[in-house]
C-alpha cells in the first residue's frame, strides 16, 4: 500500500479537522491539543510552529520531540486496520492519532484515552 499521499499531507491542513470532529461531540480544541502533546510531546508554540510552516505528516512526527512510550497501549480498529498490527511505523503514528481523536469525539474520559 503506498501511503505516500498521507505522509506528504500537511498536518495544518488536517488539525481543523481534528477539532471539528471533537467539538461537533461537545470536546474541546484544547483537549485535542492535549492528546497531540501526549502522543508527540510538542507543546503549543512549537506545535504552533508545525500549523505554521505546513509541517507535512511525515515531518510532524520525525521532528516530535518524543513519541509517548505508552502508545503501545492504543489499540483497536480505526480506518479498518488494527493500530496495534500496521507494520509501517509512519502509518501506525498517523493511526494512533486518528484513534484517540476518535476516542475523544466518543466521549471517552481523558485519563482513557491518554491511557493512565
Amino acid at each position: 500500500m503506498d501511503n505516500t499521499r498521507v505522509y506528504k499531507m500537511s498536518f495544518a491542513s488536517v488539525y481543523p479537522h481534528y477539532i471539528q470532529k471533537a467539538e461537533r461531540k461537545n470536546r474541546t480544541k484544547e483537549e485535542v491539543d492535549e492528546i497531540i502533546f501526549w502522543l508527540t510531546g510538542y507543546d503549543s508554540q512549537k506545535l504552533q510552529q508545525q500549523i505554521d510552516n505546513k509541517t507535512d505528516f511525515e515531518t510532524f512526527f520525525a521532528e516530535a520531540p518524543q513519541i509517548n512510550p505508552n502508545v503501545s497501549k492504543i489499540t483497536g480498529v480505526i480506518c479498518g486496520y488494527r493500530v496495534e498490527e500496521i507494520e509501517d511505523k509512519l502509518m501506525q503514528k498517523v493511526r494512533y492519532l486518528d484513534k484517540l481523536i476518535d476516542e475523544l469525539a466518543k466521549g471517552k474520559a481523558m485519563n482513557k484515552i491518554l491511557r493512565q
